[in-house]
């Protein structure tokens, strides 16, 4: 208890100083993070998302001459919205200020608040322009990083026997990336990345860097609406072919179930998977457009001997982009991938319709592990899946879908709606069923599974407005696997319900109350028997949250959390909790320095009732840990505006941001953290990271 108390009169101190330029993330924001992070710890290296996010806050979106595509890269808006805005727009004409956003039907308070930061209204148009007009004046921004755990783990010590594994790198994390945006309509950038573990200029990476990106994109050129060069990623449809951008699933946004992004988007973030490399072009002619691209790149994968191969076959792809210990490094880049696709769409006033299609080919065979639950599994040196996808908006109702199959004749629909039955009311509804044998490589539509396979189920959302201080939103999803799984041997279903109340009593302060309940199943443990019996495992979360200013510059945050979880045939039920407290604060005017803060408690019974949550972090940057056991976690945050602090100017040609992050989790009663080649002696853990942040 003395503890507690020693830690949060600690914060109390530190908020006392200038603190954070970015003000708290919204809660929406922070649970879909969260729930990312449950499921692919790898799209949290996306950063694509918020370097959008950061593009739009410094030059705001023209919505009077705003695209269907650009209001969806907004990633504010639903379907409907965008197309109830369009309708206005066509009829009304353009807008002649913000305050006239409230006369769009279906667009709420909340809607407008969220978009406001990220729109002007004028009637300067923003007039297509020669490319090479292009490379003057837009945004460069250099970035580096550098991050490090102080503790030195199991894996950096050389062993004593050889053929044992170890980390061959140092525990340095190395980021440099160069973008440079106009606009949106010319975009180039070089990226280089360095894990912790990885060599540097020796053995293994004597190149340097494990990971090079190099990313050219134009758009709005004559007929050519989006060309990219090099590294970039495809979306198709709903992502039951082929959805590379960061997608969000379920959360208290409850309208936000329709994947909308463009077909093509650069791609300059550090993860080293999900992306293509090679090129791509969009073309547009009145309503119709047409993609085409071809990629060829080299994957990390794991080869295991085949007798039908010289090459051996690949058992999995690897995903982690860690090239650490020499396992890892032999895996790298041991498969090469040749993906050639295309799209045709037509774009009308109301909805539209397309048609796509991916041939993908390995240089050796796919042969996953010989369990059932890969009896469907990806299998060969080919792949080929195609599709047809639509929306249309019917006065207060949008409608989309996707309907896919792969060369093997086994077929995936996916169909939603989104209806606004009031002002201050609207519900979402989305059907998919997926066969046990449907195959997709890059495919993220709004399912229950990581990608879409063997899963049929619905979902139904509700978003009231009950007035202007209180939001309730809740959601049902009822989902059945009509095949295996990893850890469930036999076909099974499950349920997720969420239940969240929005309280805004004033401009200051906010808070929500939220219970999720999600039930699935899992094999049991101890059954003695060649096939594992199978039972439900639930899940119950209760949240409570709050945020308020309480003074000009200061904000303070604070969240409470408590789970049960639940096996059949076990005896006694699993609990977590987490308390924390955050502190921001954001002078009126720009200061030399500023920062943010938290302190944590959490306790759980074991790793299955570990809790996510996500963590202020510098710019271009996601960091959502989970905790388990019991102890304690604090961080701070500390921003400096370097010219001006050196220089004691107010205005420079070059803006010079340094952040700088101190974090620790103190854990109770252990003598160690992590486990094989990440164990680390001692009861905490660290990290360290600096970011300098030059705007050009």
């Amino acid at each position: 208890m003395k503890r507690v108390l020693l830690l949060y009169g600690m914060l109390f101190i530190f908020i006392s100083a200038p603190a954070q330029e970015n003000e708290p993330a919204s809660s929406t924001t922070e649970q879909q993070w969260e729930n990312t992070a449950r499921t692919e710890d790898a799209a949290t290296e996306d950063d694509s998302y918020l370097q959008q996010e950061e593009h739009f806050k410094k030059h705001p979106l023209n919505i009077n001459t705003a695209t269907v595509e650009e209001l969806e890269e907004l990633n504010c808006l639903t379907g409907l919205q965008v197309q109830q805005f369009l309708a206005y727009r066509r009829l009304l004409g353009e807008l002649i200020d913000r305050y006239e956003l409230q006369a769009i039907p279906g667009w709420d308070i909340a809607t407008i608040k969220k978009i406001l930061p990220y729109i002007i209204v004028t009637d300067n148009r923003n007039l297509a322009e020669k490319l090479r007009t292009r490379w003057r004046g837009g945004d460069g921004v250099l970035i580096a990083r550098y991050g490090r755990i102080p503790e030195e783990s199991k894996g950096y010590e050389k062993p004593l026997t050889s053929g044992a594994s170890y980390y061959l790198g140092s525990r340095d994390r190395l980021f440099l990336r160069y973008s440079y945006n106009y606009k949106n309509v010319l975009r180039w950038g070089l990226l280089a990345d360095k894990d912790a573990g990885e060599q540097f200029f020796k053995g293994y990476q004597r190149q340097g860097f494990d990971f090079y990106s190099f990313h050219f994109f134009v758009a709005r050129l004559g007929i050519i609406k989006a060309l990219a060069l090099g590294d970039f990623t495809v979306n198709f449809g709903q992502g039951l072919v082929q959805w590379q951008s960061l997608a969000f699933k379920k959360s208290a946004d409850v309208l936000n179930i329709k994947r909308q992004a463009a077909t093509l988007r650069p791609y300059n973030s550090a993860g080293e998977y999900n992306f293509h490399r090679g090129a791509g072009i969009t073309l547009q002619k009145a309503n119709w457009e047409t993609t085409f691209f071809l990629s060829i790149r080299k994957l990390s994968a794991n080869t295991v001997p085949d007798s039908s191969s010289d090459d051996g076959a690949i058992s999995s792809f690897l995903t982690s982009g860690y090239h650490r210990s020499a396992s890892e490094n032999e895996d790298r880049n041991s498969l090469r991938q040749t993906a050639l696709g295309g799209k045709i769409q037509y774009r009308g006033d109301n909805g539209l319709v397309g048609i796509s299609a991916i041939h993908y080919h390995f240089s050796k065979l796919v042969q996953k592990a010989d369990e059932p639950y890969n009896l469907f599994a990806l299998k060969g040196t080919s792949l080929t899946n195609a599709a047809i996808d639509y929306s249309y908006t019917w006065r207060n109702i949008h409608l989309f879908g996707e309907a896919a199959t792969d060369d093997a004749a086994n077929k995936a629909f996916l169909n939603g709606a989104i209806i606004s039955l009031h002002t201050k009311a609207a519900v979402s509804i989305l059907h998919r069923q997926i066969s046990r044998a449907y195959r997709s490589i890059n495919g993220s539509a709004f399912t229950e599974n990581t990608f879409p396979v063997n899963e049929n189920g619905i979902y139904t959302g509700l978003s009231l407005n009950i007035s202007n201080s209180l939001h309730l939103v809740a959601y049902a999803d009822i989902f059945r696997y009509p095949w295996l799984k990893y850890r469930v041997d036999a076909p099974s279903a499950g349920r997720d319900y969420l239940v969240q109340a929005d309280f805004r009593p004033n401009k200051q302060t906010n808070l929500y109350l939220a219970y999720r309940s999600e039930t699935k199943m899992i094999n049991l443990p101890g059954t003695g028997v060649a096939t594992s019996l199978t039972g439900h495992v639930s899940r119950n979360d209760f949240r409570l949250q709050a945020s308020t200013v309480v003074s000009g510059p200061l904000t303070l945050k604070t969240r409470s959390e408590i789970s049960w979880y639940n096996k059949d045939g076990t005896t006694g039920t699993g609990q977590g909790f987490t308390t924390y407290l955050d502190a921001y604060y954001k002078p009126s005017r720009k200061q030399y320095w500023r920062g943010n803060a938290r302190l944590q408690y959490f306790e759980t019974s074991g790793f299955d009732e570990r809790i996510y949550t996500y963590e202020a972090d510098a710019p271009y940057n996601s960091s959502i840990p989970f905790y388990y056991d019991r102890g304690m976690r604090y961080y701070i945050n500390i921003n400096l505006d370097v010219l001006r602090l050196l220089n004691k100017i107010k205005k420079t040609p070059v803006n010079a941001d340094l952040w700088l992050k101190w974090a620790q989790t103190i854990y109770s009663g252990k003598t160690f953290t992590g486990s094989g080649l990440d164990k680390i002696d001692g009861n905490h853990r660290s990290e360290i990271k600096f970011e300098l942040i030059l705007s050009l």
